[in-house]
């Protein structure tokens, strides 16, 4: 008699090759706990990736800011300034500090940007510029 029947009854019973219902249970279980993990991964991702673009855009609007600072033949007013811009399609809200740097004949400028509807994407600046003689 060959090892892969069982004897009963008189007759040989084929032993069974497949999983039992436990082992397929706990194969279920874990293809399942492996599925929502890679659920969760993908909706992070996502929520990562559309911060990190309001991110970019918010320090874009900073340096457009700053350049535009920079180029201007007269250096800014010392104190606080700020302004609405519209850049990417979106609203930013900015503000502008000049104080005098350790050098005199130095302007130390802040600025500052955030979304205006709020939520992620801000960024900050510091540049400096030769002040006015």
């Amino acid at each position: 008699m060959s090892r892969s029947s069982i004897r009963g009854c008189g007759r040989a019973i084929p032993a069974s090759n497949g999983f039992t219902l436990i082992e397929m249970m706990v194969a279920l279980a874990i293809f399942s706990l492996a599925a929502l993990a890679l659920l969760r991964l993908g909706g992070a991702t996502a929520t990562n990736s559309a911060r990190l673009d309001s991110q970019a855009m918010a320090q874009l609007v900073a340096r457009n800011i700053a350049v535009e600072t920079l180029t201007d033949p007269e250096p800014p007013a010392f104190g606080t300034s700020g302004g609405a811009t519209i850049d990417g399609g979106r609203r930013w809200r900015w503000s502008r500090t000049v104080a005098r740097s350790p050098e005199a004949r130095i302007q130390q400028i802040e600025i500052a940007v955030e979304p205006e509807a709020g939520g992620p994407g801000r960024a900050a600046l510091i540049i400096f510029r030769r002040a006015a003689s």
